[in-house]
């Protein structure tokens, strides 16, 4: 009997063992979607779009791009956060979500660390800054002296308090010794619809939401964000050649799940995701974008998150940056 009982416990647990292989070769069985905590036309939406029609045909169910835009992207977060942790629900990450708000929100309704699996960095782009066609001041240089000119009504708008683009104009202002105007919005959609409509002057806009817009000639590509320039902008110069030493502020994107979403799942988004930005039609679009430097392994992707969340707390502290919320 007791003999009986040992291989009957030894057979469950190797039975219980291969659940999750199993259970992730079969996965997805039903459609899935991508949330993305801004409007459509913005670079999270496009990014997100560009992987979910990858992993649709691949996956033969369909990858639905959802959005829910609020509070600069931590709406979205939050909404993904409380869902089952079955893989039928992820999140686009942002850095507004997951590196900005856990030092600029202190009554922050989740937590990075436990409420998120990380699966895979999509890409890193430069934010661009960005200046409506009406706009004379089209150089960092002259950009400051009409912030000088006229403290505190030069105009920059951003895709909400606490965003990357918010927190890049801090830095701007920080750097620059100017004052100026923060506008936020909710998404970089309204945002871009109101900077070509004159309505605000500047943005230190995403590269993925401001390129085509840069390329059609409705907007102003001023300087890219990054210290290297991006090979999809090689033409813009960087904040730091127009005198903003070691000037960097950039925009990120990745998949991330529910907290409890099984290794076995997370594992194989991750391979088809790393197979999806291997692709040359999507690395071309990548490209155009400014996105560079995704794919890897998960553990890459918490490391990065785990270091953006303190650079950029440190800003936060040193800036006295505070948002409402």
């Amino acid at each position: 009997m007791q003999r009986r009982t040992l291989i009957q416990a030894a057979g469950a647990a190797a039975a219980t063992l291969g659940v999750p292989r199993l259970f992730a070769q079969e996965w997805p069985t039903s459609p899935v979607r991508i949330v993305v905590g801004f409007p459509p036309g913005g670079g999270t939406d496009a990014l997100a779009r560009v992987v979910a029609q990858k992993l649709t045909v691949m996956w033969n169910q369909p990858v639905i791009v959802e959005n829910k835009g609020g509070v600069a992207g931590v709406l979205a977060a939050e909404y993904v956060s409380q869902q089952p942790s079955d893989g039928s629900t992820l999140l686009m990450a942002h850095i507004n979500s997951h590196a900005l708000a856990p030092s600029l929100q202190p009554k922050l309704r989740y937590s990075v660390e436990r409420d998120f699996v990380p699966i895979v960095l999509v890409g890193v782009t430069p934010n661009l800054l960005i200046a409506s066609p009406a706009q004379k001041a089209a150089t960092v240089k002259d950009i400051v002296t009409l912030c000088n000119a006229t403290p505190g009504t030069v105009s920059f708008g951003s895709a909400g308090a606490g965003s990357a683009q918010h927190l890049a104009l801090e830095m701007f202002k920080l750097q620059g010794r100017v004052d100026a105007l923060h506008v936020p919005y909710k998404g970089s959609g309204p945002l871009l619809a109101d900077l070509m409509g004159g309505q605000i002057q500047y943005s230190f806009e995403t590269m993925t939401a401001a390129t085509p817009h840069v390329k059609s000639g409705k907007v102003i590509a001023v300087a890219q964000t990054r210290l290297k320039r991006a090979k999809g902008h090689p033409s813009v110069p960087t904040m730091q050649e127009q005198g903003f030493e070691g000037f960097e502020a950039t925009t990120w994107y990745g998949l991330a799940g529910p907290g409890k979403l099984p290794a076995a799942i997370a594992d194989k988004i991750n391979r088809d995701v790393n197979t999806v930005l291997a692709m040359p039609d999507v690395q071309e679009r990548l490209d155009t974008y400014g996105a560079e430097d995704g794919g890897g392994s998960r553990e890459k992707f918490r490391q990065f998150i785990s270091s953006e969340i303190a650079k950029w707390a440190k800003v936060v502290k040193d800036g006295k940056v505070r948002v409402d919320g």
